[in-house]
Parts: C-alpha cells; structure tokens; sequence
C-alpha cells in the first residue's frame, strides 16, 4: 500500500447543502469524517464543485457564476457569466482547480445556455477571480468534466454534447492567453487518470470498449474489449460503462452494465490488468450503482454511505 501525498487527493461531497471536503489518509477503511466544511452562499445552487491541498477556501460553480468562499461562509468573489442565461435546463458548468491550486478552469456551457452560439472555456486567478484567459468552442455542450495533464502543465476538457458524442480539448495558459487545441479522441470518453498522471483510461461513446491513451500524445496503450470480458455479458446485452478507473497503477477497474432478458438492470465491476488488459476478474465493489464508485489510485476506492459522506474501503 502506498500512502505518499500524490495518492491523497483532496475528496469532495455535497451534502445536506454543504461542501465537505476529505482527505483519504491511511489504510482504514470507513466512513470519511470531513476535514473542511464551506457553506454556500444562500440561494446558489452548486452544479460543480472543487477545495485546494490546504483547505483554506472552496470553489464552485451554479447555472450562473463561479464563486469562491472561505472556511467561515465568506464569500471572496464571484465571477458571473454573461449575459444572462435564457434556457434553465440542459447545460451544467464545471469548475477545476490547477494542481497547484492558482488558477480555476471553468466550462461554459453557453450555448444551450442560451448565452451565444457556442461554449467558452476560461482561467482566472485563483485568489482574485480575474479572468486570465477565455477561448471560444466549438461545441455545444451539455455539461464537461477536467482533468490534468501534469506530463505537460495544461488541462485537458472533456465535453459531453448527447447523441452528438464527446470533444475533448488541451489547454495551456500562455503568454497570448488561453491556447487551445482540439484532440483527435471525440470518440473517447475520459473516465480516470493513473496515479502516474500519465496514462489517460477512456470509454468509447458507444460504450464498446476501454482504451487507455498515453500523455501528452494520446498514443493508444491497451485497448479492451466487450469480447474480451466473455460470452455473459454479450448475452445481457452489456455495455461498458462511463464509470471506474485506476485501483492502483497496476489494476483497471471497468463497469460493465445492461439489461437481462426480463428487463432488469445490472452492473458488474472488474479488475483488469493496467499493462497488458487481461480481465483479472470479477469485483465487489458495495456500490448502490454503477456510479457510485471513485478509486483511488492508492489501492482503495470510495463509495457513498447513507449520510452521503463517503466510505473508504480497500482491496484486501
């Protein structure tokens, strides 16, 4: 079991309305108990939601404004997106911290917001709010998720556009502003990164496969397959699932999730070699969905207790 600092990262849940935040240390297993709590600002409905290493502050997002507040409830800042939304529903935006915690990227999904044409991907400064950087897309997104590329200092975005598929886009913040780029995986949904930070798992949109891609340049690492998992879950008309990740830098943890002959749904979770994708076989993950499920990359993985508070369990 490792326990060094780049495998504790610092967890996020909402519950009862507030911003708990957790640090998964040790090798207990458990219900998590929050080492931070941050209180929205009253009225503000929270659509995404992310705390630095230290604890000091918590950020999140609404259908309208990205806004920071510190431990006691205090609001520091709050930057709007304008103009004014023109659709409530379809369109959820999404904030993420750099990993070292001085700049927040924030998704616009602005289009089916009503607010223009097209999303708007921005950086600001994390301790002001003021706007570093901003880049017009070519998307028109439902909702986007980020995730860090430390091979390289940028962020990558993942956009989720419904039956149109998946954009994801790098971004650095340069000299000019926000550089963006468009990658060639629109077909790829990113679902975890390998403690390492070097290896990206995705799904297929269509949900027949896993591939892992190498970073910064995508190369194609292992590729598995429905058919690689055996003849049952063809028969339940199985899909892989937008859910799982790394279990630890060796191990893959893949949903697979359908439907039986009676219509009943199920999921089932895996352990797959990270190097080679054998499917090392079935898992018990006490999961309530196929969601409900967040490795670690340390060997353990989180789960959602009755309270709504996470709980840690381990591969023994």
């Amino acid at each position: 079991m490792t326990d060094s600092p780049a495998h504790r990262p610092v967890v996020t849940r909402l519950v009862d309305g507030a911003i708990c935040a957790y640090r998964p240390t040790g090798d207990e297993p458990g219900e998590l108990r929050p080492a931070a709590v941050f209180r929205p600002v009253d009225g503000d409905a929270v659509v995404s939601r992310t705390v630095p290493a230290d604890l000091s502050r918590a950020y999140y997002a609404t259908p309208d404004a990205v806004v920071c507040v510190a431990a006691d409830g205090e609001q520091l800042w709050r930057s709007a997106f304008t103009p004014e939304k023109t659709e409530e529903w379809g369109h959820t935006a999404n904030c993420a911290l750099s990993p070292d915690g001085r700049r927040l990227w924030v998704y616009r999904p602005d289009a089916m917001a009503g607010r223009g044409d097209t999303d708007r991907w921005e950086v600001l400064d994390a301790a002001t709010g003021a706007l570093l950087g901003r880049a017009d897309l070519d998307t028109v997104g439902h909702g986007g998720e980020h995730w860090a590329d430390r091979t390289g200092g940028a962020m990558l975005l993942d956009i989720g556009e419904g039956q149109d598929g998946t954009a994801v886009y790098r971004g650095r913040l340069g000299e000019h502003g926000l550089e963006v780029e468009r990658l060639p995986w629109d077909d790829r949904c990113p679902i975890g990164l390998s403690p390492d930070g070097r290896r990206l798992l995705t799904v297929d949109h269509g949900q027949d496969d896993a591939t892992v891609l190498a970073l910064p340049d995508g190369e194609v690492q292992l590729t598995v397959t429905l058919a690689d998992f055996g003849d049952a879950p063809e028969e339940h008309e199985a899909m892989v699932e937008w859910s799982g990740g790394h279990l630890d830098a060796d191990t893959l943890l893949l949903v697979l999730t359908g439907e039986t002959e009676d219509e009943q749904e199920w999921f089932q979770a895996y352990r797959v070699d990270a190097h080679d994708g054998r499917i090392l076989g079935e898992f018990t993950t006490h999961a309530t969905g196929p969601y409900d499920l967040q490795p670690l990359g340390d060997g353990s993985w989180l789960t959602t207790g009755p309270s709504g508070h996470p709980v840690r369990r381990f591969a023994r």
